[in-house]
């Protein structure tokens, strides 16, 4: 049985004679010694180690093991294609049974999907290095830490401005705004990190030119739907003006009442954009497209029901009627239909579009699972 060893380095400084990936135990033992003598603080030194007792521990079990280095020396998106591609080479030159992953950090750790992707991963050894008590000082962590850019971009640049901003607020307003403000804008700028709006935005302009060259029917139904959602905000807020003096959950009932229509417009444009892309671009088609414009309309449509029974019930809008109507010899002068039958018409209307929608994902399912069969 063959198992491959590998050593992840995403974005490491290797020697310059290096070539990418590193296969061998003579040849990773030699790269060990040379990253060690230039700088023995290095943690990748460690990890290499690790992949060198690995190798030698699944040798002593009887296993065929070889051990490798991947890495990059750049960063992002081109480093990871990059070890993708090494991964390739090791699995076509070596044909592996298996594969031991090594890595010493959260960032190397990253790339353990791109390796099981092609190959099974029985195990990933994760390294954390064992340091002198007088290392662990507050001395070393602080030194440690100021030498890591992306450590200090993002925690002293912010924490620099918000110390600098606190006295020019405290100049020019109340100590509780400034403190509120600072604390905001702290808040802010963590969930912005911590949910990754940087790394989305930073691959947006990639991902619309992707989009604008592939002729994809959604990014013109995506702009439809955010001009529709823009809409509604403008019709719901006049809505809420014109109620008057009325409670906070009235007001909201009437931005409801108002605005869903609009909302659920835009919700079904994008839906049926991405439905139709998915459509053109694949065979099959999963059945969560084909039921979310239904399931959009449904939403909308009991929302509407409930916004409107509640607005009625309070008085801020009049009764709903029909006519008058002509129907042959009979006059109609109006047609008035109550505030419960004409919530349930709304919520029975919902919950048959939404069967609907039920019913044609599953009949869409069945087809292709027929054509497969066919094939």
């Amino acid at each position: 049985m063959t198992t491959l060893v590998v050593c992840i380095d995403r974005g490491g400084t290797f020697p310059p004679d290096t070539s990418l990936p590193v296969a061998g135990y003579d040849a990773v033992e030699g790269l060990v010694t040379e990253i060690g003598l230039t700088d023995p603080e290095d943690s990748r030194v460690n990890t290499m180690l690790e992949g060198l007792r690995v190798s030698n521990d699944l040798e002593a079990d009887g296993d065929d093991a070889i051990v490798t280095v991947v890495g990059d020396r750049g960063d992002g998106v081109s480093a990871d294609r990059s070890v993708a591609r090494q991964v390739d080479e090791l699995v076509e030159v070596h044909d592996p049974d298996s594969a031991v992953v090594v890595v010493d950090s959260a960032e190397d750790e990253r790339l353990v999907p791109i390796i099981e992707s092609r190959l099974r991963v029985d195990a990933v050894d994760r390294v954390v290095v064992r340091q002198a008590r007088d290392i662990e000082s507050t001395y070393y962590l602080l030194k440690q830490f100021l030498a890591d850019e992306e450590l200090r971009k993002t925690v002293l640049v912010p924490l620099g401005i918000a110390l600098i901003a606190l006295p020019l607020l405290l100049l020019v307003t109340s100590p509780t705004f400034a403190v509120g403000a600072i604390a905001a804008a702290v808040g802010a700028f963590l969930i912005y990190k911590g949910l990754g709006i940087d790394e989305y935005l930073s691959r947006l302009p990639g991902e619309i030119q992707e989009a604008l060259y592939s002729g994809r029917v959604s990014l013109v139904t995506y702009v439809v739907a955010a001009g529709l959602a823009l809409v509604g905000v403008f019709v719901g807020a006049l809505g809420v003006r014109s109620t008057g003096d009325q409670s906070a959950f009235i007001h909201a009932m009437r931005f409801a009442f108002d605005g869903v229509p609009w909302f659920t417009a835009a919700a079904l444009a994008a839906a049926t954009g991405r439905l139709i892309d998915e459509l053109m671009q694949r065979d099959s088609i999963r059945s969560a497209y084909v039921n979310l414009p239904f399931g959009t309309i449904a939403v909308g449509l009991v929302v509407r029901g409930f916004s409107e029974y509640f607005l009625e019930r309070a008085g801020a809008i009049g009764q709903f009627q029909i006519g008058p109507a002509t129907i042959g010899p009979v006059l109609i002068e109006a047609v008035t239909l109550e505030r419960g039958p004409r919530l349930a018409v709304f919520i029975l209307g919902g919950i048959l579009v939404s069967l609907i929608g039920v019913r044609f994902a599953a009949y869409f399912s069945q087809s292709s699972v027929q054509d497969e069969f066919v094939e």
